[in-house]
């Protein structure tokens, strides 16, 4: 056998990893794009048209008449909640903040603004109404919507004192937390085409319910402190092609629930607007 030659070898671990980040990328944001106007479609449409009650088609419970602090709250929340999916993804990508840097000021001026808004509109809604999951499903939410807040306004703070390092790992810790919303939703669906209810109520108590009010966001950030801490490691052949595999293998995970989300309930829930 011929030995391939080391920098060979890097050249092909580095192209492979950069295409494969690319294609999860690019299901991320097809994804969370559909997923973000479904949103604006769905309920801040029913919003617009006083039609409150088709919130509760999907999520039982979430519009309780005669609590119009709750509505308005979880109304915010859903069209910011929107924006910052369907943006997320545009502001991590390095061409266009190093071509356009004002273009990139600008969005990240919305993204940011959108994501408190996001955060204090969950917040205000737990506070008011509650969740539907009682307890833990308040603890969990609240968890996750006080650390939205933090990382929105850690982001600003670092961007406006130009430490750009501490600035970019506050805009990922951000981006993982953005996405949560959307991976809550993916997450239940490919457990429910598996394994069925098992572990699930129709009021949000049982034991899934319980973990996922936690799972949907807190691997996210530990991923991310992985990879923040191992982005300046050399480059390994073998880890690179793996990690590759598995990126791919996640896109096409990201893909297919996408495609059955979209058929199901986002399409049709698009087009009752």
């Amino acid at each position: 056998m011929v030995a391939v030659p080391s920098t060979v070898s890097t050249h092909i671990g580095d192209v492979t990893f950069k295409w494969s980040r690319r294609l999860l990328t690019i299901s991320l944001w097809a994804s969370c794009l559909l997923f973000g106007v479904y949103i604006v479609a769905f309920y801040f449409g029913a919003y617009l048209t006083d039609d409150m009650t088709r919130w509760n088609v999907v999520l039982p419970d979430l519009y309780r008449p005669g609590e119009p602090q709750g509505s308005f709250a979880m109304a915010a929340h859903f069209l910011c909640g929107a924006i910052i999916l369907m943006l997320g993804a545009v502001q991590l990508i390095s061409g266009l903040r190093n071509r356009w840097p004002r273009m990139h000021h600008n969005l990240g001026r919305v993204y940011i603004g959108a994501s408190i808004v996001t955060a204090v509109g969950g917040l205000g809604y737990i506070a008011f109404v509650g969740t539907i999951g009682g307890f833990v499903m308040d603890v969990g939410f609240g968890l996750y919507g006080g650390l939205m807040l933090l990382a929105a306004v850690q982001a600003l703070r670092y961007a406006r004192a130009r430490q750009i390092e501490q600035h970019q790992l506050w805009a990922w810790r951000l981006f993982a937390l953005a996405i949560a919303s959307w991976l809550y939703r993916m997450e239940y669906g490919l457990w429910l085409g598996l394994f069925g209810a098992q572990g699930h109520t129709a009021t949000f108590d049982g034991p899934l319910d319980q973990v996922m009010a936690f799972f949907f966001y807190v691997p996210n950030l530990l991923i991310v402190e992985i990879l923040y801490r191992a982005r300046d490691q050399t480059p390994n052949v073998p880890v690179r092609l793996l990690a590759s595999s598995s990126l791919v293998v996640t896109a096409l995970v990201v893909a297919f629930a996408t495609y059955q989300f979209a058929r199901r309930i986002w399409i049709p829930g698009i087009g009752m607007a």
